[in-house]
């Protein structure tokens, strides 16, 4: 009569002679260590024969084990998309700029008029920013309107906000690394889960071949 075999330990209690090594010994490590359960009884053979789980109780295990693999690549693939993003925004924005005739316009007042350029310095400007829909309206402000200029100027020197760090777009720069730190947690997270998953699914592999013999 078969038993019902749960862990490593009552495994090795029902078949003492069993080897202690060897890729059945890991894959039954693993699939004891996910709640998975055998019934066994002794053989000829080295090792005793698989009544439970079946070849087709795998296989369903298996094919569940696929479609969880498959949704946890698609969100890795987001998450690795939206790190790379944050890691090139600002190369992304320096190139695009390029096409904007705002950019143009600041840079040939940077050139011509000192005191554009000192309040430009002094807020630290994202001009390089300026085909970003969230940027572009500040920095349209900035070169056009000079009571605005000069607002922004005076809050940058004076306010308790920017005592610290005198970039107007810092929030921009605090955004992205925040986007990269939390892209980085969640691609650790998803890979650890795959590779899990392959780990589970190699055992499960080895204990079908094992149920067939």
């Amino acid at each position: 009569m078969s038993e019902v075999i749960a862990s490593l330990k009552d495994f090795d209690k029902s078949f003492p002679k069993c080897p202690k090594e060897g890729e059945r010994r890991v894959a039954l490590m693993r699939y004891f260590s996910i709640g998975g359960v055998i019934k066994a009884h002794e053989s000829p053979n080295e090792w005793p024969k698989i009544t439970y789980p079946s070849v087709e109780v795998i296989h369903k295990k298996i094919e569940e084990l696929n479609e969880r693999k498959k949704m946890y690549k698609e969100k890795l693939g987001g998450w690795k998309k939206s790190k790379n993003a944050a890691s090139m925004y600002h190369q992304i924005n320096q190139v695009k700029k390029l096409k904007e005739p705002l950019y143009w316009k600041h840079m040939a007042k940077m050139a011509s008029d000192p005191d554009y350029r000192k309040d430009s310095e002094t807020v630290h400007l994202p001009a390089h920013l300026v085909a970003d829909k969230k940027w572009k309206p500040m920095v349209k402000m900035f070169v056009n309107d000079l009571e605005y200029r000069k607002q922004l100027s005076e809050t940058v020197k004076t306010s308790i906000v920017y005592k610290k760090d005198k970039k107007v777009a810092k929030y921009a720069d605090d955004l992205q690394g925040f986007r990269m730190d939390a892209s980085g947690k969640q691609i650790v997270d998803l890979e650890k889960k795959l590779a899990e998953i392959e780990e589970t699914e190699n055992a499960l592999y080895i204990v079908q071949k094992w149920t067939k013999e």
